[in-house]
């Protein structure tokens, strides 16, 4: 018998990383501290999340200044979209004992 969650992806077992790609997937881009507030985190945590993702090729990074102001942006790639499209397939595989 196949273990049922063994197409779950490492790269999202954070409640965090699964806020984020959540956010991410219905907006073409979020800025950081839209992030920050909408899943309530440190500046810290929620960096150390983004920074996981981008190295993964998940989310892109977009960095530049708004006046005088710095503005980084993030956006779900395409691979990033494919890969959290299977994580919900997974996860309602495992959900539903299938």
């Amino acid at each position: 018998m196949k273990n049922p969650i063994s197409n779950l992806l490492k790269v999202f077992e954070s409640r965090i990383r699964l806020g984020i790609m959540s956010a991410l997937m219905v907006n073409d881009t979020v800025d950081f501290n839209a992030l920050k507030e909408l899943l309530g985190l440190t500046d810290g945590n929620l960096a150390s999340h983004l920074k996981a993702l981008e190295q993964q090729e998940i989310i892109l990074v977009s960095k530049q200044f708004i006046g005088r102001k710095p503005s980084t942006t993030y956006k779900a790639t395409d691979r990033g979209r494919d890969l959290f499209r299977k994580q919900l397939a997974a996860l309602e595989k495992l959900i539903n004992n299938q």
